[in-house]
């Protein structure tokens, strides 16, 4: 069964989401705190976090740091905060999605589905590549440096290598990767495509700045270069 972390400051949300998500027959731990999520998480982890930003004690981008020091358990942000600073910010420290308040409990666990069909789909067997220094195998989803230490990429993070890694030499469009790696309503949402290639160049590329390897070619999508 998988196991959902919720944390949040609202009563009212906690009780909707433990009720909605238990129906669904997921296992629910709830926090109403940064602090309690990150000893809930230690303690018993989950397959899936949802979190609020605002929260009482920790900021939730603090909390999403928190977790990536260990885990790259999947993370769905619930915020208030609708500006692009802080989606930007929750996306870059680690969370795979953002979800606005006011929301839908419907669209919410369409979100959750998605995200936990993108860590049961299972690889196709692939010779090991190279990116740099390092070697990806995306059978084990295993990556290492020449000095043998190893690098851990969040679930999404691994998702968009793989588009990429599938098709070298091969133009990947904007459109394909979004569909294919957040679903189709996510189409015009080209941000997170940005955040998500810097992510991955700053974990792989050799000079994040001039990329060798991960390739943008501008208004059309992202390429791997072998």
């Amino acid at each position: 069964m998988t196991r959902i972390l919720v944390v949040d400051d609202e009563p009212q949300i906690l009780r909707a989401l433990r009720i909605n998500l238990r129906a669904r027959r997921y296992e629910v731990d709830v926090a109403a705190t940064g602090a309690a999520a990150l000893k809930a998480a230690a303690s018993h982890p989950p397959d899936l976090v949802v979190l609020d930003l605002g929260l009482p004690d920790i900021d939730g981008v603090e909390v999403i740091r928190g977790l990536r020091g260990w885990t790259a358990v999947p993370i769905i942000v619930l915020s208030g905060r609708a500006g692009s600073e802080d989606k930007v910010a929750a996306l870059d420290a680690g969370a795979d999605d953002y979800v606005t308040k006011p929301f839908g409990v419907e669209e919410l666990l369409a979100r959750i589905r998605a995200v936990t069909r993108r860590l049961g789909t299972p690889s196709e067997a692939v010779p090991a590549l190279r990116i740099g220094r390092h070697t990806v195998d995306l059978a084990d989803h295993r990556v290492w440096r020449d000095d043998e230490t190893e690098v851990k990429l969040t679930p999404i993070q691994w998702s968009v290598l793989e588009k990429l890694l599938r098709h070298p030499g091969k133009l990947v469009s904007q459109r394909q990767l979004l569909q294919d790696v957040w679903g189709p309503e996510y189409q015009n949402e080209t941000n997170y495509l940005r955040q998500y290639l810097a992510q991955l160049r700053r974990k792989l590329e050799d000079d994040p700045a001039r990329p060798r390897h991960l390739i943008t070619e501008p208004g059309m999508g992202y390429r791997y270069r072998p």
